[in-house]
C-alpha cells in the first residue's frame, strides 16, 4: 500500500505502471481500477486552488480508510496520491488505484476511497479567482455519496 500526500506533481503513467507491475507480478490481481482527479475550472473564474493539510494526520487518516477498503473488498493493493499547495486549473490533484482478484471489488473499493477523500479526508481547499478567494464548503451530494457505504 502506498499513501502519498505531496506538493509535487506526479507522473500518472509511471505510477500506474509501477502499481500494475507490483500486483500483476505477484499474481494477486485480476483487475486494476485507477481514478485521477483534476482541478476543475467551472465557469472559467478559477485561477488557482490552494489545498492545506496537517502533515502526519492526513496520511494516517487516509491509511486508515485504505486499510478498511482492503478488508471490505479483499484488495491486493491500494495506491492513494493527493497533492497539496497551490494548483492551477487542469492540474492533477489526486489519484486512486485499487487492485483485486475481480473487477467488481476493484471498482467498489476505488469509489469508496474517492468518496472518502472527497468528503472526509482532512484537507482544506480554497478557490482563488479574480474576485477573491473562498473556502470550499462540503456539498450535500458528497455527503449523500458516503451513505451508500
Amino acid at each position: 500500500m502506498k499513501i502519498a500526500v505531496q506538493s509535487e506533481p506526479f507522473d500518472l503513467g509511471a505510477e500506474t505502471s509501477a502499481f500494475s507491475a507490483a500486483v500483476t507480478g505477484a499474481g494477486a490481481a485480476g483487475a486494476i481500477v485507477t481514478f485521477t482527479g483534476l482541478v476543475r475550472n467551472d465557469g472559467g473564474a478559477l485561477s488557482a486552488m490552494e489545498i492545506e493539510h496537517y502533515p502526519g494526520m492526513t496520511e494516517k487518516a487516509i491509511a486508515a480508510i485504505a486499510d478498511e477498503a482492503v478488508r471490505r473488498w479483499s484488495l491486493a493493493d491500494v495506491l492513494v496520491i493527493h497533492r497539496h499547495g497551490r494548483l492551477a486549473p487542469g492540474e492533477t490533484i489526486m489519484m486512486v488505484a485499487t487492485a483485486a482478484p475481480h473487477r467488481a471489488d476493484a471498482f467498489a473499493a476505488a469509489e469508496f476511497l474517492m468518496d472518502y477523500l472527497k468528503s472526509r479526508a482532512p484537507f482544506w481547499k480554497k478557490e482563488i479567482g479574480a474576485d477573491g478567494s473562498d473556502w470550499v464548503a462540503a456539498k450535500d451530494a458528497d455527503e449523500a455519496a458516503l451513505k451508500r457505504w
